[in-house]
């Protein structure tokens, strides 16, 4: 998919210079909190610039503009200029190089196809996953936590949703872990495909995958045990009460995605669709929450 990148400059216009450089550390971080409001994705620091990445389809100028001029810190000047982010394979150097093998918890290894580990355990799960333009190798600590939550979890039997799944590992997990039948999806088609390649490395013919967003799901006639969501703050929010309708009763919702200070608005949004909240965790400030329904919407 297309991106864009935002290139915020910002200065400050007081007398203090040390008050000054606390201002623009400060201005920083908020100017990320509002842009997250517009759909903005992630964000780079450099001095006083701020880069923003935000998917092409989603940039609208007028709320970028509204966000600057009214920033809610005095004596801060932004200004902004928007460049394309080059169309190439971000995953290159994995892709060429591969990464080294991962050990979640004792109890499963995860290894692209170059660096296969020197021997399995017994009761350790091998999982091989060949990362091409998709996010999910295991490493990245919310990638680890579901995964490792998953291992907690009684899967055998039940049906699973993989929303935004990326490399495909969490529809894996899950498959590997007994689940009857996985549903998943992603609005990436370099990712829905990632996700059929790495299902047929690792021999797991139970998962359906689809190309699309949350809006898929008002075609889907199943009912889901468990749903997975590692995505931005932002599409959760948006996409939360999409899961919510398509859950059972007593189904179980794992979010990830987003960092530790995102989780109360979450939380909010979970309870306003009668999830609750059963177990929160951090790592590294990336946060993951489970909640378990209370009946059928």
């Amino acid at each position: 998919m297309k991106y864009l990148k935002a290139i915020f400059t910002l200065s400050a216009n007081g007398n203090d210079a040390i008050g000054d450089a606390v201002k623009l550390q400060a201005s920083k971080d908020v100017l990320c909190e509002v842009l997250g409001e517009v759909c903005f994705e992630s964000f780079e620091y450099e001095g006083n610039t701020v880069t923003g990445y935000i998917q092409e389809g989603a940039f609208d100028k007028s709320a970028v503009d509204s966000c600057v001029k009214f920033f809610p810190i005095n004596d801060i000047d932004i200004s902004y200029i928007i460049e394309d982010v080059e169309d190439k394979n971000w995953n290159e150097t994995w892709e060429t190089y591969g990464f080294e093998p991962i050990v979640i918890e004792g109890k499963c290894v995860i290894h692209d196809t170059i660096h296969s580990p020197l021997f399995v355990q017994d009761g350790i799960i091998d999982i091989t996953i060949d990362a091409k333009l998709a996010f999910g190798t295991g490493g990245h600590e919310t990638t680890f936590m579901i995964v490792n939550d998953l291992f907690d979890a009684d899967l055998n039997g039940k049906h699973v949703l993989d929303c935004g799944c990326g490399t495909g590992i969490l529809s894996i997990v899950s498959a590997k872990l007994g689940a009857a039948e996985i549903t998943a999806y992603d609005i990436d088609e370099w990712s829905v495909e990632n996700t059929r390649h790495n299902c047929s490395l690792n021999n797991v013919g139970s998962v359906n995958v689809m190309h699309g967003d949350a809006g898929l799901l008002l075609h889907v006639a199943q009912r889901f045990d468990v749903v997975l969501a590692n995505i931005n703050r932002n599409i959760l929010l948006a996409d939360m009460a999409a899961f919510r309708k398509i859950m059972a009763d007593k189904a179980v919702l794992v979010l990830s995605g987003f960092y530790g200070q995102d989780a109360d608005m979450l939380i909010d949004k979970a309870q306003s669709l009668k999830l609750v909240l059963v177990h929160k965790e951090t790592r590294n400030n990336w946060c993951m929450l489970k909640f378990e329904a209370l009946g059928r919407m």
